[in-house]
């Protein structure tokens, strides 16, 4: 085949793929042979369909071909094999091993033996090398990375796995080329052809007199939604999607002229053509309109005076700007007390910015100040005028997380979306006054977006929602417009205008992009965003780009600007990170600034980007502790940044311009903070403080009975009779007064806080001598004195649909089949008079551990002891995984030596002496490249901890680094210390003392390094702040455990710790009578207390306990 029929199938391809034909798209693709779509022949993997797999490998390969085909048609027969035996269909195994697996015993039959025997197997897992082998999801997905490489090494498939790069719908380019070209070769060429087909040459029939019918729209002039056929290996660069219909141009301009006129337009070319033959633009309704279209077209055309514009010939150049432009600099962290949900700057007070909070509270914080200014926990103002289906959900579930918060154009009106039905609005009066001003009951579900819009210079809010509909409602709340057409719940809004034309842009989590005008005509446009699934659109400052970012199902997130003129996309951004298949951590945010800056949250990061660059600028940090995809709010001048935090706060960074912002609010009064007319006591009248509402909105008979709106019976708090009203400089009511004590948080009773407690197991009586949650998140795992482990598992459900462990849910027990238990050897030593010891592998594969007799390997899937190693004496002590290589363990010795030990060649590599008696606590430093040990000699290599006066240096030490390396908590009986992880030196020190005199079982920071959980003697379990080990709070025996617990003989107390690893308020507590309880705060408080504030360098209010000593270096004892 010449290249040119090649390349014509390629072309043919990519319309089969835009027209949506799919199945004869693969069916080509096999045929041909000339293009090899891996994302094709993933879903098939993934979905089991192992005919159609082979069927469509046959169009390139054959099992006999090369060596890499003939691994490949193995693995894929391998799979089919052992699932069949792990659905205990015999009968299809054998069918698969004689007709499939056969073949190749000509080149290994020992193989083929050892595959046979498997029938013999009542589980195929018995046999070693399938030990790991885990459930058929996790095993496709395994076999399939394989497979991807021993494709890419196949020269077979050389040149095959990339499709070429194309612009879209080139197929109809080159028609429309034709058909101009017939055009202008007609002798009548009319202005508006007919062509009603590609069967036959164009020509234009000779005028008659008769009146031209209506032109019907040709194949080219509207062509169908559909994303371009793209690469789809993993180097493949993104092609943009098509247009999917009249171009943004073309609808913003066809609602100011009448659209009766037809368009016979086709694509775009690149040949001239007379000014009468217009067939040469590319589809869109404004190509043959009125006099008054062109005229508004030619006003939306970029002018001189920086009127918006709608197309794009060349980007508009940007002053020149640098690195320094970007706010990097944190210049505060501020908490918030429950996960944030949405941020959004004032429009023109650049430091006030507002905060929704997934408890439904949001705030009103003055960066300047440090300070909330305002705070509104959710309520109802109205349930009487609420709906019956949403009283019924809040029974059910009383929480209501916000989703969006947004200030109105002028700074005047906050709007505030809840995840249930709800949207509420406040009047802002400076400096510290929120208002109730309407509750609507604005969809059935989460109200998923909010924003403002002025459509006929008459102020309205915009709502979207998970029943598919966006509403717009005026400042009574009255429904003015319901727009229906998307076919999922609508994920965002974006309302937008150029010149008098108003507009909204909408998307839904199908990965639809839809525009609407403010009438009842339906959709303008219907495009699909890149990645189809949750997109947000945001125009640049200046109104003149729009650009939107969103994450697709698998995870992968894309960041594009559009050209409104085509439809289409005009960039795509580079930078981020592909995901692993299936994980999807949630929706990635953006937001732009300044003109010529964009910025996303992923990978713990801010990613910047220059607009007019498609590679990614640089990134930022924040000092660390931001989530995996922080949301992040630039304010209008762009010189801060707020970005949110894994701790339920958020940080603001600043560039020079910001910080000197800051720092001159830091030197003003809070009297300059109020408005002009706020400077004495003042009356009030009806007027309404916003323009654009009644005096009289809040009264209910200014509405219609069915409206679900249901305002405040009060503006602004303002009666409408006049009254006086003495503004002073304070905080919101909602928040205790300034000079109020700090009051540290005492958890005395189950109900102010949540508690688990996991289920008995037949060998509760024993002590947990150790405790680990799994590193996914989804276990515990207890290691008890009688050296027997157990495992407890939180299921996937509709009371836990993520599966992570919490204590709203009660986890189950969890065992193999086989019934088998994970006991350890104990040797000679019993084990209450052994040291145990345990550790869990990165990907939770298998757990080392040890009590008192040789180090056993566990399969976490089977309990099958894999292995052991490292006979006593002397016993091991401690265990740790090298953070690099799972092959790699340090392991303490009872002797007080540490062995590097390589499990791969059971080899012990390297011995460490130095300590007394046995080894009590490793920790490996990977940015530091060191490993620090502690022992019961109360040394911490390479310094010795500071003792308390009157205590002896004895006892078991722990010790472990914060989650940036920088510094290691010490853990002994006597004391809490932090040291500086570079210098050994001591930060802190925290001794036991008051109401929490006891000693001290076990301490270990919060997944983030936030906190500190410590368990004690006498049952008290404590919270500190990790930054300067203050305490918190304090969590009494009588809160989780029972009166006979509390008064048994010996008395029963927490033995042992764990964090969770993702969740940094949750952790878990082992009980010396076998008990395990899993410990989080109420979802309302959404953190353990609040830090005790500093004054003058020390920590006001009470709580003497709290009292942690910085350390001296004097105090140090170098060794």
């Amino acid at each position: 085949m010449s290249s040119l029929s090649r390349e014509l199938v390629f072309l043919i391809l990519q319309f089969l793929d835009e027209e949506k034909f799919k199945e004869t798209v693969h069916k080509l693709e096999q045929e041909s042979g000339f293009y090899f779509n891996v994302k094709y022949f993933e879903e098939k993997v993934h979905a089991g369909e192992w005919d159609e797999v082979e069927r469509y490998l046959s169009g390139f390969t054959k099992v006999d071909d090369n060596r890499y085909s003939m691994k490949i048609f193995f693995e894929i027969r391998k799979q089919k094999y052992l699932e069949a035996l792990d659905r205990h269909d015999r009968a299809k195994a054998v069918d698969i091993l004689v007709k499939d697996l056969k073949v190749f015993s000509t080149f290994n039959e020992e193989l083929y033996k050892e595959i046979t025997q498997l029938l013999t197997l009542e589980n195929f897992r018995e046999n070693e090398q399938l030990s790991k082998y885990g459930d058929t999801k996790s095993a496709r997905s395994i076999m399939l990375i394989e497979l991807k490489k021993l494709i890419e090494a196949n020269p077979l498939f050389r040149e095959k796995l990339v499709f070429p790069t194309l612009k879209a719908s080139r197929l109809r380019t080159l028609i429309n080329q034709s058909l101009n070209w017939q055009h202008q070769l007609c002798k009548n060429p009319r202005p508006n052809p007919d062509i009603k087909t590609l069967f036959t040459d164009h020509t234009c029939s000779p005028p008659n007199g008769a009146r031209t019918s209506p032109v019907s729209v040709p194949l080219a002039a509207v062509p169908k939604a559909g994303a371009a056929y793209q690469p789809l290996t993993g180097h493949a660069p993104f092609q943009p999607p098509p247009p999917a219909g009249p171009s943004l141009a073309g609808w913003m301009t066809s609602a100011a002229v009448s659209s009766s006129i037809q368009s016979a337009a086709v694509a775009a070319s690149s040949m001239s053509v007379p000014p009468n033959q217009g067939m040469m633009k590319r589809p869109a309704i404004s190509d043959y309109q009125s006099a008054e279209s062109e005229q508004l077209m030619k006003r939306l055309r970029p002018t001189g005076h920086g009127i918006d514009e709608a197309t794009y010939p060349a980007p508009t150049p940007q002053p020149s700007w640098s690195l320094d432009d970007l706010p990097r600099t944190v210049a505060c962290t501020l908490s918030q007390g429950s996960n944030v949900t949405s941020m959004d700057f004032h429009p023109s007070r650049h430091t006030l910015l507002l905060v929704g909070s997934a408890n439904g509270e949001f705030t009103l914080w003055e960066i300047g100040l440090r300070e909330r200014l305002v705070s509104k926990p959710f309520k109802i103002w109205d349930m009487q005028a609420c709906s019956a289906q949403f009283q019924s959900v809040l029974a059910k579930d009383s929480s209501m997380p916000i989703n969006r918060v947004t200030w109105s154009p002028d700074g005047d009106l906050i709007g505030v979306a809840f995840a249930k039905h709800l949207i509420h609005l406040y009047a802002y009066q400076q400096p510290n006054e929120a208002r109730q001003v309407l509750e609507i009951e604005a969809h059935s579900g989460g109200v998923n977006d909010i924003a403002f819009s002025r459509p006929n210079k008459q102020l309205c809010v915009v709502t979207c929602g998970d029943d598919k509909l966006i509403r717009v409602w005026d400042m009574h709340g009255q429904k003015i417009y319901s727009f229906e057409g998307h076919e999922a719940p609508v994920y965002s809004i974006c309302p937008h205008h150029k010149e008098t034309i108003q507009f909204i842009f909408s998307t839904s989590i199908d990965g639809k992009i839809k525009a609407w005008l403010y009438d009842n005509a339906g959709s303008r446009v219907d495009y699909d965003a890149p990645g189809k699934w949750c997109t947000t659109m945001l125009y640049s400052a200046d109104g003149t780009r729009l650009f939107s970012c969103g994450t697709s199902k698998e995870g992968d997130s894309h960041l594009v600007e559009w050209n409104e003129s085509e439809g289409s996309i005009k960039r795509t951004y580079s930078g981020f990170r592909k995901k692993a298949s299936g994980v999807v951590q949630g929706v990635v945010q953006f937001d732009t600034a300044q003109n010529h800056i964009l910025a996303a949250g992923e990978d713990n990061q801010i990613k910047i980007w220059d607009v007019d660059n498609t590679n990614m600028l640089t990134f930022i940090d924040a000092d660390g502790g931001l989530p995996g995809l922080p949301r992040l709010r630039f304010n209008k001048e762009g010189n801060l940044l707020a970005v949110t935090t894994v701790d339920n706060g958020f940080k603001i960074l600043a560039n020079s311009d910001g910080l000197r912002s800051l720092r001159a609010f830091g030197n003003r009064p809070f009297e300059a903070f109020r408005s002009p007319y706020e400077a004495s006591a003042m009356k009030v009248s009806g007027a309404p403080v916003v323009a654009g509402i009644s005096p009289n909105i809040g009264r209910m008979d200014n509405l219609d009975r069915n409206s679900p709106a249901k305002p405040s019976p009060i503006l602004n708090g303002a009666d409408p009779a006049s009254r006086s009203i003495d503004i002073k400089p304070r905080i919101s009511e909602e928040k205790p007064d300034k000079a109020k004590p700090w009051e540290l948080m005492e958890v005395l009773n189950p109900q102010q806080f949540r508690v688990a407690t996991l289920p008995e197991t037949p060998d509760q009586t024993s002590k947990v001598v150790r405790l680990l949650y799994t590193n996914s998140g989804v276990g515990l795992l207890a290691l008890g004195s009688n050296a027997i482990q157990r495992l407890w598992k939180w299921n996937r459900n509709e009371q836990n649909p993520s599966g992570k462990a919490t204590a709203s849910v009660v986890p189950q027990h969890w065992q193999p089949n086989s019934g088998l238990v994970m006991a350890n050897d104990i040797g000679e030593t019993p084990p209450e008079e052994s040291v145990p010891c345990i550790a869990l592998s990165k990907n939770d594969s298998y757990v080392m551990s040890a009590c008192g007799g040789k180090v056993s390997l566990f399969n976490m899937m089977t309990f099958k002891v894999m292995t052991t190693f490292m006979p006593p004496p002397p016993a091991s002590t401690f265990l740790a995984f090298h953070p690099q290589d799972n092959n790699i363990i340090a392991i303490g010795m009872e002797d007080s030596t540490i062995h590097i030990y390589n499990v791969r060649v059971d080899e012990v590599k390297i011995r460490l002496k130095g300590h007394q008696k046995r080894i009590t606590g490793l920790a490996f430093s990977n940015s530091l490249h060191i490993l620090v040990s502690s022992g019961a000699d109360a040394q911490k290599k390479l310094v010795a901890i500071q003792m308390p006066a009157g205590k002896t240096p004895s006892g078991d030490t722990r010790v472990q680094f914060n989650s940036d390396q920088n510094r290691l908590l010490v853990v002994h009986e006597t004391q809490i210390a932090i040291y500086d992880a570079s210098k050994m030196e001591r930060i802190y020190q925290w001794i036991p003392q008051g109401t929490l005199s006891a000693a001290i079982s076990h301490a270990s920071y919060s997944c983030n390094s936030q906190l500190v959980f410590a368990a004690f003697t006498d049952g008290n379990v404590a919270i500190f702040d990790a930054d300067n080990l203050r305490l918190r709070c304090r969590i009494a025996s009588s809160a989780y455990m029972s009166t006979i617990a509390i008064n048994s003989n010996p008395p029963v107390y927490p033995f042992v710790v764990a964090a969770h690893p993702q969740e940094p308020n949750q952790f878990a507590v082992g009980l010396s009578d076998g008990s395990v309880k899993v410990m989080e705060p109420l979802e309302s408080d959404g953190k353990w207390g609040t830090p005790a504030p500093v004054e003058n360098g020390v920590a006001n209010g009470r709580a003497p306990a709290s009292s942690a000593t910085s350390n001296p270096a004097t105090d140090q004892n170098q060794r």
